[in-house]
């Protein structure tokens, strides 16, 4: 199984980017604008269109409050894994600052690749609209 870790620093408060990353139907607009197009939310489950054309189903797994923690799981969509855990997390950093952190376990490993780029792609986006306020009400 192939791991995928990211962390970036966020000059915003924990409280701050943990109400855009709770916001799970809202990617689209508050946490990748313009990385990710359109979000679509039905019950549990989110299908996420990427700028690339790449569409996946998203299924909630767990939205923990108090230790800021999204986890979803990749159930369908143009991408078809054997497993897919991701988890993001809105950690305090000194300074009231925000650790940012993205981990993915995907099978097979030949999804490791395109995956982690997708990572690091969207970790550029996302510490940008963090960052720049972007996302910080929703419409």
């Amino acid at each position: 199984m192939a791991s995928i870790h990211k962390e970036f620093v966020v000059d915003a408060t924990p409280d701050a980017v943990w109400d855009v990353l709770s916001d799970y139907g809202a990617v689209h607009e508050r946490l990748a604008p313009g990385f990710v197009t359109d979000t679509h939310l039905s019950s549990d489950t989110r299908t996420v269109t990427f700028s690339d054309g790449t569409i996946v189903h998203e299924r909630l797994v767990d939205l923990d409050h108090e230790a800021r923690r999204v986890a979803y799981t990749v159930v369908g969509g143009s991408l078809h894994p054997a497993h897919h855990h991701a988890s993001m997390q809105a950690l305090a950093e000194a300074g009231g600052r925000t650790r940012f952190v993205w981990h993915t376990d995907v099978l097979p490993d030949t999804l490791a690749a395109p995956i982690a780029e997708f990572v690091e792609q969207g970790s550029v986006v996302m510490r940008q609209a963090l960052e720049g306020g972007m996302g910080t009400t929703t419409g």
